[in-house]
């Protein structure tokens, strides 16, 4: 627990250092306010939920139960005509009076390694995730849901953010952003694609530009802003591992990983950033806290990466402003295009506003390799080592297990890699598509 408080802390730190000391600018920071919100578009409170409407909600919640849960939530489902009313009544006061209570402000962090391969002894591997109370969750759900209605009526989503929303993926990212990488290639075009990586992006973000941004930004006022300055007071959380908590922390930074809520407040926190990059005109798309950002040009235009430059400290001052750190060491930088065209242009970005330029041919973009070729070839060749490594290890144990288990294990490890961001393959040879059915096959 001390770990994780001292890692947001240091962090912050650090960008209170680089920011200017006679800093005039608004708490938005540099590009806060570029919406003027019209009178009618305003979202000024939450409406009640009738009794079919919570029973719907908590009948097709996940039976998940959090440590704080008084009874495990599979039994609370079999019991809710005994408690709805109770329920409804405990949900529907939050949402009238703007007031989020106690109880629901308590997190229980998971610590999740980062990636399975990661030394478990090092603090710095783990992510912490937040489990909350079961009926926080369906009150969370409630307001998320209300939010995300009003944000479609009004288009205030950013366009060029995927994440977290109805109909919307790192696959239909991908399509986007290898579609104008492979239509600029083919008119002879080199693509510079600049893969933004953020410390900690959730867990540092400050809650009085936040709420002036949903207040602002997005047009929330009344008890529906009373109801988020409620949500983010007094919140804390603690740790828990093998049955031993830790002391509680107060949390006054950051929107819970975990929680319903949280990555829709993110999306609405980076809102202007949009507008900064298009000022530049370069071309972006963000999935979270993932932010790539590519500009295609004619391999003797070299002067044109000034734009991309420029672009980069203008992010980062804007980054500054707001209590987000780029992390300069994992942001990855690659050339992508003919061959020929891409050799002439390398040479001119050595670094980018001090990003280095990716030192292998390929990088990983939302779980695919991109190579410079745009020949997925990196990709399918990782995924079919991952995919037999897994096939080799259920056949050892398939004749302990019974068809409907092996066909589980099968479709987790197997069938999930073969069947994520496949699209992107459409223009693959079938020379190379043959890795994929040979894993099919087997």
């Amino acid at each position: 627990m001390t770990f994780f408080n001292d890692k947001i802390i240091t962090i912050r730190e650090k960008i209170h250092h680089l920011l200017p000391t006679a800093s005039n600018d608004s708490p938005l920071g540099a590009g806060g306010l570029e919406r003027t919100i019209r009178p009618d578009t305003y979202l000024d409170g939450f409406y009640p939920l009738d009794l079919q409407q919570l029973m719907l909600r908590v009948s097709s919640a996940k039976p998940t139960t959090c440590l704080l849960d008084p009874i495990p939530t599979k039994l609370l489902k079999e019991a809710l005509p005994v408690v709805n009313t109770t329920l409804l009544d405990t949900i529907n006061m939050s949402l009238l009076t703007g007031h989020v209570p106690q109880s629901f402000k308590v997190a229980v962090i998971k610590p999740i390694l980062k990636k399975p391969t990661l030394d478990p002894e090092v603090l710095a591997n783990y992510r912490p995730i937040s489990n909350l109370p079961f009926l926080s969750k369906i009150l969370e759900k409630v307001v998320a849901n209300q939010l995300c209605d009003f944000l479609h009526r009004n288009s205030l989503f950013e366009d060029f953010q995927s994440g977290f929303r109805m109909h919307h993926s790192t696959e239909t990212a991908l399509v986007k952003i290898t579609n104008d990488l492979l239509t600029a290639a083919d008119k002879g075009l080199v693509s510079v694609l600049v893969l933004l990586d953020l410390s900690a992006a959730f867990d540092t973000i400050d809650h009085t530009i936040l709420l002036q941004r949903l207040e602002h930004l997005v047009g929330i006022k009344g008890i529906a802003l009373s109801w988020f300055k409620s949500y983010f007071s007094e919140r804390s959380q603690f740790v828990n591992i093998n049955d031993k908590p830790s002391k509680y922390a107060k949390v006054s930074h950051g929107v819970p990983q975990g929680s319903v809520l949280g990555p829709i407040l993110f999306s609405l926190y980076m809102l202007p950033l949009g507008n900064i990059i298009r000022k530049h005109s370069i071309n972006f798309h963000c999935y979270a806290d993932d932010t790539q950002l590519y500009l295609s040009i004619k391999p003797d235009e070299s002067g044109q990466l000034a734009k991309l430059q420029a672009c980069i400290k203008d992010i980062k001052s804007w980054m500054t402003h707001n209590f987000l750190m780029l992390n300069s060491n994992k942001t990855e930088v690659i050339v992508l295009g003919p061959k020929h065209h891409r050799t002439s242009l390398s040479k001119y970005i050595a670094t980018l506003d001090g990003i280095a330029l990716a030192s292998s041919t390929t990088v990983r973009n939302l779980g695919v390799i991109f190579d410079q070729d745009l020949s997925f070839h990196a990709h399918l060749k990782q995924t079919s080592r991952t995919a037999f490594f897994h096939l080799r290890n259920i056949a050892k144990i398939r004749n302990i297990l019974s068809q409907n288990d092996a066909e589980k294990l099968v479709h987790a490890f197997v069938t999930s890699r073969l069947d994520y961001c496949n699209s992107l393959l459409s223009g693959c040879s079938n020379k190379s598509l043959k890795t994929l059915q040979l894993i099919q096959n087997a």
